[in-house]
This record gives C-alpha cells, structure tokens and sequence, in this order.
C-alpha cells in the first residue's frame, strides 16, 4: 500500500516539477532600428550566459550573443527577416519572429 501511495504521490507532483523551470523571453522594437530582448526562467533563475541567435530566413547566424546579468540582450535591428532564438539546451529553446517584434 505504502509503494502504491508513493507511486500516487511522486506522478501527482512530476507535472509541477517539469513546469518549475520554463523559459521566459520577449523582445521589443524600440525604434531608432534597436531590438531589446529579454530572458529568464519562471522560478526566478537568472538566464545571464544563455545563447540569443539571431538568424536570417535560411538559418543563417547573423548576430550570436548572450543574454547579460540584467536578463537583457540589445542588438542593431538586422534588414529584412529575421528571429531570435533564445537557447537554453533542450526544451529550453524559444524562437521569436522578427515581424513580431513591434513598436
């Protein structure tokens, strides 16, 4: 009965355990052709160190960078298409598309 319990117990509190550490990150146009975007995790870790890329339409690295101690990544808006890619290692990955990015 004891393991049953157990079993009952660990599979109830795994869903919350997987959500406890999901990737946040957003980014802005603030004109003047500046993008600013910021990173971090929903338990409050800091994201300081994690790899942005920024990719053209073919996947091609145009900016590769990391997100800084304030949680913050600026870079010069690149011409054309583009997304940035917040890359935290598996599951841990957001992608954000250039035309999303608005004023």
């Amino acid at each position: 009965m004891k393991k049953v319990t157990l079993s009952l117990l660990i599979s109830a509190l795994l869903p919350t355990a997987a959500l406890a550490h999901t990737p946040l990150f957003a980014c802005y146009d603030f004109g003047d052709n500046i993008i600013l975007c910021e990173g971090g995790f929903s338990d409050g870790s800091s994201a300081s160190g994690v790899e942005v890329l920024v990719l053209d339409v073919n996947g091609a690295e145009l900016i590769t960078s990391a997100i800084n101690e304030d949680g913050e990544i600026e870079f010069e808006k690149p011409a054309g298409e583009y997304k940035v890619q917040f890359n935290a290692g598996p599951g841990h990955s957001i992608e954000v598309d250039g035309k999303d990015i608005v004023e």
